[in-house]
């Protein structure tokens, strides 16, 4: 079986189109503009956590009240139930006495607008009052 003219023909087409064609894709990858990428930037220094290590876990000292909250606004003793659906308030009244809220009730002039997972809110005339959850006993 021999090759035909035509057919050494198509042969040496071919030969010449896979040489070529890795060549003119180098040549026109080469032509283009290289892009370097801009320099890494270093991130900002490390906090001191010196400071962070010092302060308690989980918010301010347990017996001061928070800023702006008067002092005669009941003390939170805690948080029972679930949070939008039948939560409760413990809170401590000028005489001392424990007692539950739900939100809408009162207790010394103050009553209960709403619960968070870590305060209360009361209001009395147009007193706004946020009493956070004591923070327990440093030590």
């Amino acid at each position: 079986m021999a090759i035909t003219r035509a057919e050494w023909g198509g042969l040496a087409l071919a030969a010449v189109i896979a040489v070529a064609a890795p060549a003119l894709l180098l040549r026109s990858a080469a032509d283009e503009a290289v892009v370097v990428p801009a320099p890494l930037v270093l991130p900002p220094a490390a906090p001191d956590l010196a400071r962070a290590y010092a302060r308690p876990l989980f918010g301010g000292a347990a017996s001061a009240p928070a800023a702006g909250t008067p002092a005669d606004a009941p003390e939170l003793a805690g948080i029972v139930g679930r949070i939008g659906r039948d939560a409760v308030a413990m809170v401590r009244g000028a005489d001392g006495r424990t007692r539950t809220l739900d939100v809408g009730e009162s207790v010394d002039g103050w009553t209960l607008e709403s619960l968070a997972i870590d305060a209360a809110f009361f209001t009395r005339g147009g007193q706004r009052a946020r009493v956070a959850l004591p923070m327990g006993e440093a030590g």
